[in-house]
């Protein structure tokens, strides 16, 4: 079975992130969206309200599992047997963050391969920290998020 793990911190999941959970569904069989907790980083939402908006997403899709982890990524992939790292790229920045961290979890763990989906040109742009920034101004995000993400 090919078995991946989204890690992320869908603080909050944008329509981008959902884009390419999508698109991956065709190429594994399971996936992991993991929200990684960071005790270094206070999140904007509450972690329960990110996994309750990841579930009500994918509740028609089995194939999805929301969980959260903290620590190494690779070590998390390696308790549930996964086998892959999902990330998207939006741009050449987040490519060269991307690949780095790819290359330092490959020499953590070798059997761990990451696999990167390049984001759709209409989700390009948006970020769950410019989404963040203007929710906390008042804006209005209503377009950059999935309709079930509500606070």
């Amino acid at each position: 079975m090919k078995t991946a793990v989204f890690p992320g911190s869908f603080d909050p999941i944008t329509i981008g992130h959902v884009d390419i959970i999508h698109r991956a569904l065709s190429m594994f069989d399971r996936i992991y969206l993991s929200i990684g907790v960071n005790s270094d980083k206070t999140p904007f939402f509450d972690l329960e309200l990110r996994k309750s908006w990841l579930n009500e997403i994918f509740k028609e899709e089995d194939r999805v599992i929301v969980s959260h982890y903290s620590g190494l990524t690779v070590d998390y992939c390696q308790s549930i047997g996964a086998r892959f790292i999902l990330r998207g790229l939006r741009s050449s920045g987040d490519f060269e963050f991307e690949k780095t961290i790819a290359q330092l979890n490959h020499s953590l763990n070798s059997r761990i391969e990451t696999f990167f989906l390049i984001s759709q040109p209409q989700y390009a742009h948006i970020s769950s920290t410019i989404v963040r920034e203007i929710v906390k101004y008042g804006g209005d995000v209503s377009s950059f998020i999935p309709d079930q993400v509500k606070w």
